[in-house]
């Protein structure tokens, strides 16, 4: 059974590949362009939410390991801004090309972040077996997050990024429909 760090492992392989095949669009392939970014983003969405729940919210409750999950948070948020503005890109009138090399670069950047310092440290935090759990929950999560809307995700990010007594009140509030 793969651990959580081989699995995060082949989604950035899948992202980093999708941005080349975006960043080497004609400027005029608008069709293949939506195309792209709703696979983007159906695969960025889905592991960002369930790798803040999963790994950077068990990280976060180690003091050792409470800045570098604070930081993926913002760099996950900075990368889906870049992505939202790239969907939006038409009506704000804006290079696509610059926007989405923007957003190539704060992925590897962060990517490369996450599979050294924070890798090593997470496998330093958990066994072997934990990182195993881990990955079946990331497995079963991803999909659920993928039905969800723009909202929903919206609110999840934010919750994720709450202190732990706050993110449990507040899914109490709105109601969480996961199961794990």
């Amino acid at each position: 059974m793969p651990t959580i760090y081989e699995t995060l492992k082949q989604d950035h392989d899948k992202v980093k590949a999708l941005l080349n095949q975006l960043i080497a669009l004609p400027e005029d392939s608008v069709e293949e362009k939506s195309r792209l970014l709703e696979a983007i983003r159906d695969d960025l969405i889905p592991h960002s939410r369930a790798e803040e729940a999963v790994l950077y919210n068990s990280m976060r409750l180690v003091d050792e390991s409470k800045t570098l999950a604070m930081h993926g948070y913002r760099e996950h948020m900075e990368a889906e801004t870049l992505l939202r503005t790239l969907q939006l890109g038409d009506k704000l009138k804006l290079n696509w090309k610059d926007t989405a090399r923007k957003l190539k670069e704060a992925l590897e950047h962060h990517i490369e972040d996450e599979e050294g310092e924070m890798f090593e440290t997470a496998q330093n935090l958990f066994t072997e077996e934990e990182a195993m759990v881990m990955n079946d929950v990331f497995l079963k999560m991803k999909p659920q997050v993928q039905q969800e809307g723009f909202m929903k995700n919206t609110l999840d990010m934010v919750t994720n990024m709450m202190p732990p007594r706050l993110t449990d009140a507040v899914k109490d509030l709105v109601g969480s429909s996961r199961k794990y």
